[in-house]
């Protein structure tokens, strides 16, 4: 092996690890991109986008580094207009980067499914009554201990509202109050479409089957209030369904539970409602039909 080969092989070891540290360090820049980790599970999401982004960096660099050294070091001289040099097939080389895309993406297929798989989402074919639980906790979360009471949670969606039901103490509310470092399971129910129960900050997405009940685990892990949207189309007002979630201490959230209990269930606000009844005075009708939202929700909480 002459000098020169010895010089190139060199070249691309040298400039395969400068793209690999740099890959890693925006990977890791990625963390900062997301919101603060709220639940446990975030740790899986953000852990799988950090993956991706470190490995679209590496691709991008790699391949827009080889084309910029072709343009800068192998480029024809200056009214050079002859034929390049002719070049048969490379069978292994072709095979190489044949090979290597698809094991990438059967690679990257198998990390998702098993953060999938590990954060419990169900999909809307689903036809029975599941039960999810995840099987990761943050180091972040306090540790559970065998026997240790979940909190429950009934969660109902609907044109165009999310209605919090706590069993526990017979309270209802418009607004999502969580403990922080408890396991939590929410019984999600829809009462007329699909909806999706989204709370970017937890990085949990779940859809909401008609007629059927998910249950679904996760633990809240930083306090402080977030927001819940629902992630499906469900109609012209979905956009207003949000919802508050709150994440306090236990002592806190108990404290809440007992005021709210004291509280005679009213009305909650509905901002759907509201638009709709603005729309339907209206003296111009704008010719095609709207679905009246469900009516306002009895609450002790309205949030």
């Amino acid at each position: 092996m002459d000098l020169r080969k010895i010089l190139n092989i060199f070249t691309v070891l040298v400039a395969a690890t400068i793209v690999t540290i740099i890959s890693l360090w925006i990977g890791q820049q990625a963390y900062s991109w997301l919101p603060p980790q709220a639940a446990a599970e975030s740790e899986l999401i953000d852990d799988l986008i950090s993956f991706l982004v470190t490995l679209g960096a590496f691709i991008f660099l790699g391949v827009t580094g080889t084309l910029m050294y072709s343009i800068i070091f192998h480029r024809a001289q200056r009214w050079d207009l002859s034929d390049g040099p002719h070049i048969e097939g490379n069978v292994t080389l072709e095979v190489v980067w044949t090979a290597i895309p698809i094991m990438l993406v059967l690679w990257i297929a198998a990390y998702s499914y098993q953060v999938y798989e590990e954060m419990g989402i169900q999909g809307p074919m689903e036809l029975v009554h599941l039960h999810n639980s995840v099987s990761m906790e943050s180091a972040d979360a306090a540790p559970q201990e065998e026997g240790e009471p979940v909190e429950n949670i009934d969660v109902v969606a609907k044109q165009w509202a999310w209605v919090f039901h706590y069993p526990e103490r017979n309270v209802t509310s418009t607004e999502l109050h969580l403990p922080s470092d408890r396991r939590v399971r929410l019984a999600l129910k829809s009462e007329d479409v699909l909806h999706g129960f989204y709370i970017p900050a937890f990085r949990l997405k779940q859809d909401i089957v008609p007629n059927h009940t998910i249950d679904f685990e996760f633990t809240p892990i930083r306090e402080g209030q977030y927001r819940l949207t629902d992630s499906q189309y469900s109609g012209t007002y979905f956009a207003t369904m949000q919802a508050n979630v709150v994440v306090e201490s236990p002592e806190d959230y108990h404290q809440w539970l007992s005021y709210a209990a004291t509280q005679k269930p009213t009305p909650a606000p509905n901002q759907a409602a509201s638009e709709y009844a603005q729309a339907a005075s209206q003296p111009v009708k704008n010719g095609w039909a709207r679905v009246a939202p469900a009516t306002s929700p009895l609450v002790n909480y309205p949030g």
